[in-house]
C-alpha cells in the first residue's frame, strides 16, 4: 500500500504507542543479553505532564531506545510516588468543596477516600508519558504505597533504628501552619517581602545601670550615656514571649559591665515580668544593629544553636496552626517557674516544653494578631525605641503557601551525616560518575555539611511510622504490632505513632525496592546497580543523594553508575517558567501542534550537558519540517522502486556516490556513539540531523536522480534504513511508521532492530570526489543567487586541467546539478567573470552577455552601503556600555542578532562584487 501523501503525526503516534505496548516490545525477552537499567524519577500521583517532565523523560527514552537497539536487555522502571502532602491536599480540597473536612472521618476512612481518588483520578501523568513515546516497562508499573513497597519501607526504618541511624529527638523544624506538618529545608522557598524591624528596650533587673559607650575604630568616644536597659531589634516581636536570654559578642566592650546580669522581657503583666540572663556568644555581630540579640531557641534556627551551646531553655509559644498557645497553667505560674529556671533551677525538657509563657490576653491569637498587640503594648509603656521599614527574606512552604514557623517539636530523624559518607567516597573514586562534572562541587558541599534528616510528617496519607509507645514513654520500633507487643511484654498498652514518613524516605529506595527488595530476586541481582539516573539538578538533594545513601547502606553498592543532571526548560526570554508569570508551556499542546517527535528532537538537540534550555517555537517548527522532509524522502524512494533493505551490512558498491554515502553512514554512526558515550545528547541529535537532512535528503537523493540502477536502489534502501535506526531514539513514531511501511517487517519492528555497524571502510577517493562536487554546486548556486540569476540558468565554466579526471568521472552529476552548458579546460576569456574557489582551485564562470555587469555592480554597491551602514550602527550601540547595561536584555539580544545578520549580508554582498571582477 503506497505511503500517505502527507505526514500526520497524530495518527501514527496513537497507532504505535498502542502497538509497542500491547506487543510487549518495551521489554523484549533477552535473558542472555547485557542488562541496561534506568529508573524514572517517579512523578507525583497528583501530577500532570509539564515541560520539565518532557525533557527528563525524553532524555531517558533516547538512552533506553539506543541501548535496546544495541541489543541490550533494557529495563526502564516506571511508577508513581504517593506524594504525601500533595495528595492529602487534593483530597482535603475535594472534601471542603462538599462542606466536609478530614477530621469528619476516622483516619482509616480518610485513607480509603485517598485510595478511591487514586483509582479514578490519580496517575493521569502516566497516560501522558505514553503520548511522549516513553518506552517504559508498563507491565511492571510501581507505586510507592504498593504492599511490597510498604514492606521495604518499614524494613528500612526498623533496620536503621536498630543501627542507631534513626532516632527520635526534639529539634527545631520548619513547621507549615497550613498543612500542620513539619517540612524539610528543601521544601522551603524564601522570598523578599516588605516588613519591619522593631527596636525595644529590655530593662535591667533590680534597678541596675551601666555606662554605655560607643567608640570609633581608634578608640575615641563617640557617644556615652547611663542606661538601665539593653536594646534589641527583632522582626518578629511575638516571639519575645519565648526568649530565654539576650546574647552579646564576648568582645563587645559596650556590654561587658552587664554580662551575667538579668534583664526583663518588656511584655506581659508588669507584676509577672520574666527575667532572662545576658550571656556571651560568638553569634551576635557587634556591628549589626545594637549588637545584642534576643535568643528564642524554640522559634529561630540561629537562636536554637545559641541555646544549645549555652544551655538556654527553649519555650514553645505556638500551636499547630501558628496561633499562640492556649493550653497549660496560668501565665503567672508559668512565668514564675521560668524565672526560677533562668536563675539556675533544674527542669526537664518535658517540663520546659509544657510551660506556656503566653500571657492570657494573647492566648489563642493568630501569630500576626499577637504581633500587633505585643508591639502596641510595648509602645504604650514607652519601651519601643524605633521601628524601621525593611525588606525581609521570608520563608514560605512550597505547597502550603504560607510563612513557615520554626518550631521545636518531637520528630524522627535519620543520621544523614553517617549515611552520606559512602556516597561521598563513591563520587570521589569514580564509582558514581556525575555528569556534568561541575555539579560535583555542589554535591560535596551539601553532603559534607549535611544536617539530620527529619523524616516524620504529621499527615494521614503515607507510610505510617512503625513505632509504638507505652504509657511510661518507652518506644518500641518493629515491623509489626505483634513484634512490638512481644518486645514490650504482655499486658503493656501500646499506642502507635500517628505520623507518616517523608515521601522522599520511600522514594529513596526506588532503585532496589522496585526490583523486589528485600527479596533477593533474580531481577534485583540482574538490574542492580542501575546504569544511569537522569535527573533535574533541582532534585539532587531531595532524591538523588538520598537514593545514594540508602542504596549503599542496604545494597552495599552504588544505586547507579552515572548521575546525569540536566538543566531547566525556560521561557523564550530566559525567565523561569511559573504559573504566576503566565509563561508556562504545556507540552501536550506542543505535541498537538508539532508532534511528539518534533518536541523530543527539540529537547534532545538543545540539551547540552546541564545548561538551561530556552523554548523556541521556530526550532520546534523546524524539527516538524525535518520530519516532513524525511517523510517526503521516503516517498521519493518508494516512487523510485527503493524499498527496505534485506542486508544488515552495507551492500557492495562501485559508483562513487554510493561508496561516498556508505562512508558517511559509518562516520555518522561513529559520531553518534561517541556522543552517547559522553552523554552529549545535543551532539548525537545534531549528527543524525545533519546526515539525514543535508547528506542524505539534500545531496544523495539529488545525486542519484535519473540514474537509479539496481546497485543504487540497494544502497539507497540500506542507507534509508540506517537513517531510520539512528534517528529512532529521538523520533520513534515517524521512524517506526516508515520502517514498517517501506517493507514487510511487521515481525521485525524498528524498536527491536539492530543498531548500525557498517562493515565498509571509509572510501577516501569517493569521499573526496563527492565532497568536491557538493562544494562546487553550492558555490555555483550561491553565485547565481547573489547575481540575480535563476537557479536553472545554464552557464559555461572554465576548469583547470588538473580537474579533468574528476569532471569526467562526475560528468552526469555536473550536467544535472551544476547546470553547466559547457565544461571547458581552455583559458577563460577576458572580461567580467565569477571566480569560484573550491578546495584551492579556481573555476571561472564568464558573465559577459549573461548579466548587465554595470547595472548589477551598481545594485550590489548600493545594497552593500546600506547593509554596512546598518551593521556599523548596530555595532556602535553594542559597544556603548550605557545601552548594554541599561537596555532590557531582550533588546540587547535582538541588537546582537540583527548585527550578526547585517554583518553576514555585508560579507555576502562584498563577495558578490568581487565575483564581478
Amino acid at each position: 500500500m503506497p505511503m500517505e501523501k502527507t505526514f500526520d503525526p497524530a495518527a501514527i503516534e496513537a497507532k504505535w504507542a498502542h502497538e509497542w505496548e500491547s506487543r510487549g516490545l518495551f521489554r523484549p525477552a533477552r535473558p542472555d543479553a547485557t542488562p541496561f537499567t534506568i529508573v524514572n524519577p517517579p512523578p507525583n500521583v497528583t501530577g500532570a505532564l509539564h515541560i520539565g517532565h518532557a525533557l527528563d523523560n525524553t532524555l531517558q527514552d533516547v538512552l533506553v531506545r539506543y541501548e535496546r537497539l544495541r541489543g541490550k536487555d533494557a529495563l526502564w522502571i516506571v511508577g508513581m510516588d504517593h506524594a504525601g502532602i500533595a495528595t492529602q491536599m487534593v483530597v482535603e480540597r475535594q472534601l471542603n468543596e462538599r462542606q466536609q473536612k478530614r477530621t469528619d472521618f476516622t483516619r482509616d476512612e480518610f485513607v480509603d477516600k485517598v485510595w478511591e481518588w487514586k483509582a479514578t483520578s490519580g496517575g493521569q501523568i502516566t497516560r501522558q508519558l505514553r503520548r511522549l513515546g516513553c518506552s517504559m516497562d508498563w507491565s511492571r508499573e510501581q507505586f510507592t504505597m504498593d504492599p511490597h513497597f510498604t514492606r521495604a519501607v518499614v524494613k528500612v526504618f526498623v533496620d536503621l533504628h536498630k543501627k542507631g541511624l534513626i532516632y527520635r529527638d526534639k529539634r527545631l523544624v520548619n513547621w507549615d501552619p497550613a498543612l500542620k506538618t513539619a517540612i524539610s529545608d528543601l521544601e522551603v522557598e524564601s522570598h523578599e517581602v516588605p516588613g519591619h524591624m522593631w527596636h525595644f528596650k529590655y530593662p535591667l533587673a533590680d534597678g541596675e545601670t551601666y555606662t554605655y559607650v560607643e567608640r570609633d575604630a581608634d578608640g575615641n568616644v563617640l557617644f556615652e550615656e547611663e542606661r538601665d536597659y539593653i536594646s534589641i531589634a527583632t522582626t518578629r516581636p511575638e516571639t519575645m514571649l519565648g526568649d530565654g536570654a539576650v546574647a552579646v559578642h564576648p568582645d563587645d566592650e559596650r556590654y561587658r559591665p552587664i554580662v551575667g546580669k538579668y534583664c526583663e522581657i518588656p511584655v506581659g503583666p508588669k507584676e509577672h515580668r520574666r527575667l532572662i540572663p545576658i550571656i556571651t556568644d560568638e553569634y551576635p555581630d557587634p556591628h549589626f544593629g545594637s549588637g545584642a540579640v534576643k535568643i528564642t531557641g524554640a522559634h529561630d534556627e540561629n537562636d536554637y544553636g545559641v541555646a544549645q551551646r549555652n544551655g538556654i531553655p527553649m519555650y514553645r509559644l505556638m500551636d499547630e496552626v501558628a496561633a499562640m498557645r492556649a493550653d497549660g497553667p496560668p501565665y503567672a505560674e508559668a512565668a514564675a517557674r521560668a524565672v526560677e529556671i533562668a536563675r539556675g533551677a533544674t527542669a526537664t525538657p518535658a517540663e520546659i516544653d509544657a510551660l506556656n509563657l503566653v500571657p492570657e490576653e494573647y492566648r489563642g491569637l493568630d501569630r500576626y494578631e499577637a504581633r500587633g498587640r505585643v508591639v502596641a503594648d510595648i509602645d504604650a509603656e514607652g519601651l519601643m525605641v524605633k521601628v524601621e521599614d525593611k525588606l525581609i527574606m521570608q520563608p514560605f512552604g512550597d505547597r502550603g503557601g504560607v510563612v513557615i514557623e520554626p518550631m521545636l517539636t518531637d520528630q524522627w530523624y535519620v543520621d544523614a551525616k553517617t549515611l552520606a559518607q559512602p556516597p561521598i567516597q563513591a563520587v570521589r573514586d569514580g564509582r558514581i560518575n556525575i555528569v556534568p562534572k561541575t555539579w560535583e562541587k555542589t554535591f560535596f558541599n551539601w553532603m559534607e555539611n549535611i544536617q539530620p534528616w527529619c523524616v516524620s510528617r504529621q499527615l494521614w496519607w503515607g507510610h505510617r511510622i512503625p513505632a509504638w509507645y507505652a504509657e511510661d514513654g518507652r518506644i518500641f520500633v518493629a515491623e509489626t504490632e505483634e513484634e512490638a507487643q512481644a518486645e514490650a511484654g504482655a499486658g503493656v498498652a501500646l499506642t502507635r505513632d500517628e505520623d507518616v514518613l517523608d515521601t522522599w524516605f520511600s522514594s529513596a529506595l526506588w532503585p532496589f525496592a522496585t526490583l523486589g527488595w528485600p527479596e533477593n530476586s533474580e531481577l534485583l541481582k540482574r538490574h542492580y546497580p542501575n546504569d544511569v539516573l537522569i535527573s533535574g539538578f533541582d532534585i539532587l538533594f531531595f532524591w538523588d543523594a538520598r537514593m545514594a545513601m540508602q542504596g549503599m547502606e542496604f545494597m552495599g553498592d552504588v544505586p547507579w553508575k552515572t548521575l546525569y543532571l540536566h538543566g531547566l526548560v525556560r521561557a523564550p526570554d530566559g525567565a523561569k517558567m511559573s504559573k504566576s508569570k503566565g509563561n508556562v508551556v504545556d507540552p501536550l499542546g506542543l505535541i498537538d501542534q508539532y508532534g511528539a517527535d518534533a518536541l523530543r528532537f527539540f529537547m534532545s538537540a538543545m540539551e547540552s550537558q546541564g545548561r538551561d534550555i530556552k523554548m523556541d517555537d521556530a526550532r520546534l517548527a523546524g524539527y516538524r519540517n525535518f520530519a516532513t522532509k524525511l517523510w517526503n524522502a521516503a516517498r521519493f524512494c518508494e516512487a523510485n522502486g527503493i524499498s527496505a533493505s534485506t542486508s544488515f551490512e552495507a551492500p557492495a558498491a562501485t559508483l562513487p556516490v554510493n561508496r561516498w554515502i556508505i562512508g558517511e553512514v559509518a562516520a555518522t554512526v561513529a559520531a553518534m556513539e561517541s556522543a552517547f558515550a559522553a552523554y552529549r545528547f545535543d551532539e548525537a541529535a545534531n549528527a543524525i540531523y545533519s546526515f539525514a537532512w543535508d547528506r542524505f535528503c539534500d545531496w544523495y537523493l539529488e545525486l542519484i536522480k535519473g540514474s537509479i540502477d539496481d546497485e543504487t536502489k540497494a544502497v539507497a534502501g540500506w542507507v534509508l534504513d540506517q537513517v531510520l535506526v539512528m534517528l529512532h531514539p529521538f523520533m520513534p513514531f515517524i521512524t517506526e511508521e516508515l520502517w514498517t511501511g517501506l517493507g514487510d517487517r511487521a515481525d521485525y519492528p524498528l524498536i527491536t532492530a539492530k543498531w548500525p555497524a557498517p562493515n565498509a571502510a571509509h572510501d577516501a577517493d569517493a569521499s573526496a570526489d563527492i565532497d568536491w562536487l557538493i562544494k562546487l554546486v553550492s558555490e555555483l548556486r550561491t553565485a547565481k543567487a547573489e547575481l540575480g540569476l535563476p537557479p536553472g540558468a545554464r552557464l559555461t565554466a572554465h576548469f583547470p586541467v588538473s580537474l579533468k579526471r574528476r569532471t569526467d568521472k562526475l560528468a552526469a552529476q555536473l550536467d544535472r546539478l551544476a547546470r553547466l552548458e559547457t565544461v571547458s579546460f581552455d583559458l577563460a576569456p577576458a572580461g567580467a567573470a565569477a571566480q569560484l574557489v573550491v578546495e584551492g582551485e579556481t573555476i571561472t564562470v564568464p558573465l559577459e552577455g549573461v548579466i548587465d555587469i554595470a547595472s548589477e555592480r551598481d545594485r550590489l554597491t548600493k545594497a552593500l552601503a546600506a547593509a554596512t551602514k546598518e551593521r556599523d550602527g548596530l555595532a556602535g550601540r553594542l559597544n556603548n556600555p550605557s545601552f548594554v547595561e541599561r537596555a532590557k536584555p531582550e533588546a540587547v539580544e535582538k541588537a546582537r542578532v540583527d548585527h550578526a545578520a547585517k554583518e553576514a549580508e555585508a560579507d555576502r554582498l562584498t563577495a558578490a562584487l568581487a565575483r564581478l571582477g
